[in-house]
């Protein structure tokens, strides 16, 4: 992505204190507690309280929508309604009339006023997800809302004022966008204020033992059902995997296992074939030491991050509490007196 001056980007140190320090409280509903996801913590945690506008990069399934919620959550706007709009879901017209509103008689079909989700949003949020879909009318309008504050319904003469803070979310390259004249180079300056970029699930693969383990706890939560585990040899095939759905990707893939399988022990005859047959994981070998020397190093460099308070290193994992312990139990990991 082309570098514009006027583009600001957050990094937080890669300094694992550090980025505890900043963030004072646990994200709740996101699990991962990698490098790269300590970081974007330590930007969520600085931006939330603040008024600024937000991009989230990332591709299809990294949870962009999860952290916007994140984001209004920690904000001072957090008691404020939350608005979500997939920007790729609506054709221009609708689009148009759903974020700033219309009057009676701007079209056929419009019986009376109605407003818009800017309005709607006024003293929140408002989410614009899949934001490099929409068409240059709309990006002309949406730059009137940051940069004046107001918006005018479809047909309408009169403007009004809204207070509301925009959260944008792309998996495309805005920077490319702009160089082929497909989007305002001004309004990608008003949305970049501040760019998260998430992390795909394949570069972040230590996450995926304890993502795949909260999607199966909270599916046997939701289903009543006593708790169960995943073989060294499933576990090691999800780690293998390269996600191309990510995050999604993989709670799909642990439901539908959870809802097939029939051990105590989901194994890798539970996985769906495109993970069993995947070249990457016919080429894995020695998978199951090498996961447990990936699950226990990992486990282990968390709860010395967290100076072993098992709750907040439970809480970085975003597992529960009893799941940390069993992990714990089943790995050996003890407290070195040196640590």
């Amino acid at each position: 992505m082309p570098q514009f001056p006027h583009a600001e980007t957050l990094r937080e140190s890669s300094d694992a204190v550090n980025v505890l320090d900043v963030r004072a409280e646990p994200i709740p509903g996101i699990v991962g507690a990698s490098k790269q996801m300590l970081e974007v913590y330590g930007v969520v945690s600085r931006v939330a309280p603040t008024a600024s506008t937000v991009l989230i990069q990332g591709e299809t399934g990294t949870g962009k929508e999860l952290f916007a919620r994140a984001i209004h959550s920690m904000s001072r706007r957090s008691r404020q309604p939350f608005v979500p709009v997939d920007c790729s879901a609506l054709v221009e017209g609708l689009l148009e009339s759903e974020l700033f509103g219309h009057v009676k008689g701007a079209f056929t079909g419009a019986l009376g006023d109605k407003r818009g989700l800017f309005e709607i949003a006024s003293s929140g949020t408002c989410f614009l997800d899949e934001i490099g879909e929409i068409s240059p009318c709309v990006q002309a309008k949406l730059m009137r809302v940051l940069q004046e504050r107001e918006v005018r319904r479809v047909g309408g003469i009169e403007t009004c004022k809204v207070d509301v803070r925009v959260i944008a979310a792309t998996n495309k390259d805005l920077g490319a966008l702009v160089a082929e004249g497909k989007f305002r180079e001004d309004l990608f300056y008003r949305l970049s204020v501040v760019t998260i970029t998430l992390p795909p699930l394949r570069e972040r693969r230590e996450d995926i033992p304890l993502l795949a383990t909260h999607f199966l706890e909270s599916h046997a939560d939701d289903d009543d059902q006593l708790l169960f585990d995943i073989s060294q040899e499933a576990m090691a095939l999800l780690v293998a995997y390269d996600w191309p759905g990510n995050v999604r990707e993989l709670q799909h893939a642990i439901e539908r296992a959870a809802a097939l399988h029939t051990k105590p022990v989901l194994g890798a005859e539970d996985l769906p074939p495109k993970i069993v047959g995947a070249p990457e994981a016919r080429g894995t070998t020695c998978a199951p030491l090498t996961l447990q020397e990936v699950v226990r190093g990992h486990l282990r460099r968390v709860l010395r991050e967290a100076r072993w308070n098992k709750k907040l290193a439970a809480q970085l994992l975003g597992i529960h509490r009893r799941t940390l312990y069993r992990l714990t139990k089943r790995h050996g990991i003890l407290r070195d007196e040196r640590e």
